[in-house]
């Protein structure tokens, strides 16, 4: 079974079946799908108008038996930030994407009327029908029920109430393994998807297969890439205690952003760290370790259950924590698991959603610590498209613009994440001048900073640092195109053997004879055709640049300010 184009035009209710263009065969993940946007979507289009289109495309991995290839990139011009975007997450529809033989689902067009839609993909094609049972429900509803309707195994994407409401916060969520939601959050494409009004696609393979050219060679190279993720202690601490293991170590480096920015420490670090909270996860009978694919070797998930030992969230991530925990200074980590499960049911950004909570509480609209507060506006508010609510769901910036606050931490629109660049300077520069707005996974210079994973660059000082991002983020493009989690980067850092086995990987799945360079290359091709596409928005290099706050205000504990000139955040793009 070769591979196709599934397209999907919502404007005349038709699907077809093409075959992959030549310049698109290489591609898989998210260079495919900003391939597909750079050459399909006008750049200048409103994200919420006709012309804007949502690709999903599984990696070039997807669906084999390659451990941690299971993430599905979702792209398209971002409501949020103006600019091209690619957001990706785990679950079980890269896998079962790919064995439909499905190279890319292209959803183009608008319906004329009111009429919402759901998709079926097999690997015939796309068939739409009209859906009216699940309009106005959260994902949570929307899982059971199509879980009812659908016996055999399927694949799941779906957006809450806030996609359906087009709230550029709103994010796109794919169903688990075991029923839970794992979310492309970033970058506003659940309105996307909700301006398509599609309110949810399922995926069933039937019998479809992926072919692998050389399947002695994959096994070969898959065991040695497997050992190379597994025997890293990097890995062994996420699946230790999670992602939040990073709350007491960012803390320590003075790099935690609190109380909206204005420390880069916070008091109550200990109540919402990774140890605490692996802990309550063992105390209440939930799982401190858990994967958010089929495949996952990293394990860096888990299942939170609340007071009652019932589940409250899974993959409850440092991200979110640190967003809702130090960023609003809420040290309740049942507040922020109930949080966590309340965005996840309505398909929102727990990033850009939490980062902006952070803001109005600056703006005066609630107390720092405030978490019953928070909780109350989403239940309220945002659930119910208020005017408020709406407000909320648009993101940081808009919070910020609305309330008159002049501390508001994005780029190109974009809430910034979970460390600080005045005190982690190398992530300041990914920040700046990521493609689609400040996103911590474009270039985890974290890694390096702090980590000393593949060396080890001082977070406080400026050398070394656009080099460091650069090197990052073209890795991290061409890591976005197979599928593979971003967390084998750090075995890919460090061990000697572990890169070549995933280009071997790829070799033995397609039969071809790509090398180090090859991959190098790819990464370079990714990042400048989204830079073009945002030149031809109407973005400069004046867009790559922090909130000027950084510039004037110091940072404790060390009391250091953003001091890179435009010219030398202009340098990254010297390659």
């Amino acid at each position: 079974m070769s591979d196709k184009i599934f397209r999907v035009n919502m404007t005349t209710l038709t699907t077809c079946v093409e075959e992959v263009p030549a310049n698109w065969a290489g591609h898989g993940g998210r260079g495919l799908t900003s391939t597909i946007v750079t050459a399909e979507v006008p750049p200048t289009c409103h994200p919420l108008g006709p012309n804007n289109k949502l690709i999903i495309a599984p990696g070039l991995l997807s669906g084999t038996p390659a451990a941690n290839s299971g993430r599905l990139s979702f792209g398209g011009k971002s409501p949020l930030t103006g600019t091209i975007k690619e957001s990706n997450a785990g679950g079980t529809a890269a896998q079962l994407m790919a064995r439909c033989g499905c190279k890319a689902l292209i959803l183009e067009g608008r319906p004329a009327g009111n009429t919402w839609y759901s998709l079926a993909v097999s690997p015939k094609g796309v068939t739409i029908n009209v859906e009216t049972e699940l309009i106005g429900k959260g994902n949570f509803e929307v899982v059971s029920t199509v879980t009812g309707r659908i016996a055999k195994k399927h694949a799941l994407i779906s957006i809450g109430q806030t996609g359906e409401m087009r709230m550029a916060a709103a994010n796109i969520s794919v169903k688990d393994s075991e029923g839970h939601l794992r979310s492309a959050g970033r970058g506003g494409l659940g309105a996307v998807m909700g301006s398509k009004r599609v309110k949810f696609i399922t995926i069933d393979p039937q019998d479809g297969k992926v072919a692998i050219a050389d399947p002695e060679k994959f096994k070969a190279a898959n065991k040695i890439f497997t050992k190379a993720l597994t025997s890293h202690p990097i890995s062994q601490g996420l699946g230790q205690y999670g992602t939040n293991v990073l709350v007491n170590i960012i803390n320590e480096a003075g790099g935690l952003p609190t109380k909206n920015f204005t420390a880069g420490q916070f008091a109550g670090h200990d109540k919402i760290s990774g140890e605490t909270m692996y802990d309550r996860i063992m105390e209440r009978g939930g799982k401190p370790k858990h994967g958010c694919h089929p495949g996952c070797v990293i394990q860096c998930s888990q299942i939170y259950n609340d007071l009652k030992g019932q589940y409250k969230t899974s993959g409850f991530e440092y991200e979110s924590i640190w967003a809702m925990g130090a960023d609003c200074c809420v040290d309740n980590l049942d507040h922020i698991a109930e949080a966590d499960s309340l965005m996840d049911d309505l398909g929102l950004d727990s990033i850009e959603t939490s980062v902006a909570m952070g803001v109005a509480m600056e703006g005066g609209l609630l107390e720092f610590g405030d978490g019953e507060g928070i909780l109350r506006i989403l239940k309220e508010e945002v659930a119910k498209g208020t005017g408020l609510g709406r407000i909320i769901g648009g993101g940081a910036g808009l919070v910020g613009k609305t309330f008159g606050v002049a501390r508001v931490p994005v780029v190109k629109n974009q809430a910034i994440p979970a460390y600080d660049p005045r005190a982690i300077k190398g992530i300041g520069i990914t920040y700046a001048t990521s493609t689609m707005g400040a996103d911590h996974t474009m270039g985890y210079a974290i890694a390096t900073n702090i980590l000393k994973v593949g060396g080890s660059v001082d977070p406080l000082a400026k050398e070394g640092q656009v080099e460091l991002s650069r090197n990052l983020q073209i890795a991290t493009a061409a890591i976005d195109s197979t599928g593979m989690c971003l967390f084998i980067a750090f075995a890919a850092l460090d061990d000697a053997t572990c890169l070549p086995a995933l280009i071997d990987l790829i070799n033995a799945r397609f039969g071809i004879n790509l090398t180090g360079d090859d991959v190098v290359n790819l990464g370079k091709y990714i990042l400048k055709t989204e830079r073009a596409f945002n030149e031809a928005a109407g973005f400069t290099r004046t867009d790559d640049r922090l909130p000027e706050f950084f510039e004037y205000e110091p940072l404790a504990p060390h009391n250091m300010v953003w001091d890179f000139t435009g010219e030398e955040i202009d340098s990254f793009w010297d390659f």
